[in-house]
């Protein structure tokens, strides 16, 4: 099980520069753990995509289904409370957004506090250097 940062869920989502990466791994490993307010954060994304020219609007019902289908499966992490104060930690460690600072508390939270052996998957630079630095792989892929 690898935990998915929205920023990777959203190649499998619509074709990206690192879309046959992410299906790899993916492929590899089915098991798909991510943060409660992912698939609200993925929805909002695309919709910004298409609202931006980047995504053609005939393209988002076929993004929507993923989605949809993505989410019948994972494994959502969702202790609210535990989440949030972890979230505080890193916003003062970490230059994090709010949103990745809930992403990385919520995977420490599905890792029991002990990250190593875990990979954390995302696409942003930031995030990235602060799930290393939590102890969490990052492949570079990702």
């Amino acid at each position: 099980m690898k935990f998915w940062d929205t920023s990777a869920v959203l190649p499998l989502l619509v074709e990206e520069v690192s879309s046959s990466a992410h299906r790899a791994i993916y492929s590899e490993d089915p098991v798909v753990a991510v943060w409660a307010l992912t698939r609200t954060e993925a929805t909002s994304a695309l919709q910004r995509r298409v609202r931006s020219g980047d995504l053609e609007r005939h393209d988002l019902p076929k993004a929507m289904v993923r989605l949809r289908d993505l989410e019948e499966q994972w494994i959502e992490v969702d202790a609210l409370d535990v989440v949030r104060h972890r979230a505080d930690r890193l916003l003062a460690v970490h230059p994090l957004s709010v949103a990745d600072a809930l992403q990385l508390a919520a995977a420490l939270v599905l890792a029991g506090e002990r990250p190593q052996g875990w990979t954390l998957l995302t696409c942003d630079a930031r995030l990235s250097a602060a799930a290393v630095a939590e102890g969490f792989d990052v492949p570079a892929a990702a």
